[in-house]
């Protein structure tokens, strides 16, 4: 029999609210809540609350829990560990899993050529290690960005970083050198075609390389070009193989290290261990985080080795590569690998999208489906003509979702990102996107009629 959610008590229930007005009284004001949602238990895809309503997880904590939550081998290496070693810190001394774990970064990530390995604890600090070992590197100045794209919140991957002017306002001046180009999010061109990816792709291309390496930043002083293959933040956008190539291109060209930042995507979210391998593209360095060590802080930034052929200090952490969560980031890679949670994302992610292509069919006010594996961005709109964003409709249906026990997470202004665990079955997807077409179906009438 397939699990369904538990609901013993309306969320938020009367422990939850108590938790919640303690953490309005002391936590920062600028996190934003989702939902109401007091975790205190989870295991695969299922999320305990503190009054006892279990919630199937269609957000894996932004793309973090790829593995499931409290995956046995993984909980059994923090147990191993911890009595083993819990800190040396990375830059004065070595310890075996940082090597290790190394190594298999080297081998899984794109490029046969010679890599390096930095190991950090965030995403953000990942895009930081690979903005500075460009500009080291090249000795350039620009770096280019993409409209919409989310790189972190750390005043150099901040300046990269534009999925909205609330991230960004009141924090100036950022690094400077940064200059953003059209990214080609088809359904809503920023050159405004119509016509379908290939074409929206290529006008992107050509503002990059006409107006941008034209008029603004000259391409032999652009130490980089870091891009989303997905983007995530900005509403689970996939862009066009044309696109992505033509980086390729212009990168070579130009002598520019292209930088692929997988934070979100990587980790075998799409059916691969990196989303930019759908296009055939080989970057010069990837950003990896969130997925790699199965929620605990740690990323890290695996690149061509000239760019982290640097001296001796001018890059360094205390805290990463630390023994603990780099032998729990080796787990995580063995279970990928032997459960075959790729070969998993692809079939479940492919039932998904069919499932939700047919509800598209059905409500007007879904207007597009797109995604790779189990990284499946769903956009609202008021209007399937004009394609007007519906934001409203967006927090609705996270709202009553989760009411119904489904956890949802928002992208962009009117999408969600649906990225479930690679664990789940494709029973366990139909029970959450049964939940997902009620809602729809009942936000369509309430808010659109």
């Amino acid at each position: 029999m397939v699990r369904r959610p538990k609901i013993v008590v309306e969320p938020p229930g009367p422990k939850a609210r108590e938790i919640i007005a303690r953490d309005e009284a002391v936590l920062s004001r600028s996190l934003t809540r989702t939902a109401p949602l007091v975790g205190v238990g989870a295991e695969g895809v299922w999320v305990r609350d503190i009054d006892g309503n279990e919630f199937l997880d269609f957000g894996s904590g932004i793309a973090v829990t790829n593995v499931g939550h409290m995956h046995p081998r993984v909980v059994e290496t923090v147990k191993r560990e911890v009595e083993r070693l819990i800190f040396v810190n990375s830059f004065d001394f070595h310890t075996v899993p940082q090597v290790n774990l190394a190594e298999r970064l080297v081998r899984i990530t794109p490029g046969s050529f010679r890599k390096r390995v930095f190991f950090v604890n965030s995403g953000t600090e990942a895009v930081e290690c690979a903005i500075k070992a460009s500009r080291y590197r090249t000795g350039r100045y620009y770096t280019v960005a993409f409209i919409n794209s989310f790189h972190g919140r750390t005043m150099g991957s901040l300046a990269l970083t534009s999925t909205s002017t609330t991230a960004r306002r009141r924090f100036q001046p950022m690094m400077p050198g940064v200059v953003h180009a059209p990214y080609p999010y088809c359904y809503r061109c920023p050159l405004g075609h119509r016509e379908g990816p290939p074409d929206c792709g290529f006008a992107c291309l050509s503002y990059l390389e006409d107006q941008i390496l034209g008029h603004v930043a000259p391409p032999d002083e652009v130490s980089a070009i870091v891009f989303e293959p997905i983007q995530g933040a900005g509403g689970y956008v996939v862009p066009p193989g044309e696109w992505v190539r033509g980086l390729r291109r212009i990168a070579d060209e130009h002598g520019i290290p292209l930088i692929a930042d997988e934070v979100q995507s990587g980790m075998g979210r799409t059916g691969r261990w990196c989303a930019v391998e759908h296009f055939g593209v080989v970057p010069d360095g990837v950003t990896l985080s969130k997925a790699i060590a199965a929620g605990f802080p740690f990323g890290a930034f695996v690149g061509r080795a000239d760019l982290l052929e640097w001296e001796p200090g001018a890059h360094e952490n205390t805290l990463g590569g630390n023994p603990v969560l780099a032998s729990v980031a080796l787990t995580v890679l063995d279970v990928i690998e032997e459960e075959r949670l790729m070969e998993n994302a692809e079939r479940v992610g492919s039932h998904m999208m069919g499932r939700l292509r047919d509800m598209a069919s059905e409500h007007e006010v879904v207007g597009d489906v797109r995604g790779k594996g189990l990284m499946i961005g769903v956009e609202f709109v008021r209007d399937r003509e004009t394609r007007e964003p519906a934001p409203r409709v967006k927090s609705e249906v996270i709202r009553r979702a989760f009411k119904r026990g489904l956890i949802l997470l928002g992208a962009g202004r009117s999408s969600l990102r649906l990225a479930p665990p690679l664990v789940i079955t494709e029973e366990e997807a139909d029970v959450g996107l049964d939940i997902l077409e009620e809602v729809i179906g009942e936000v369509e009438g309430d808010l659109l009629s």
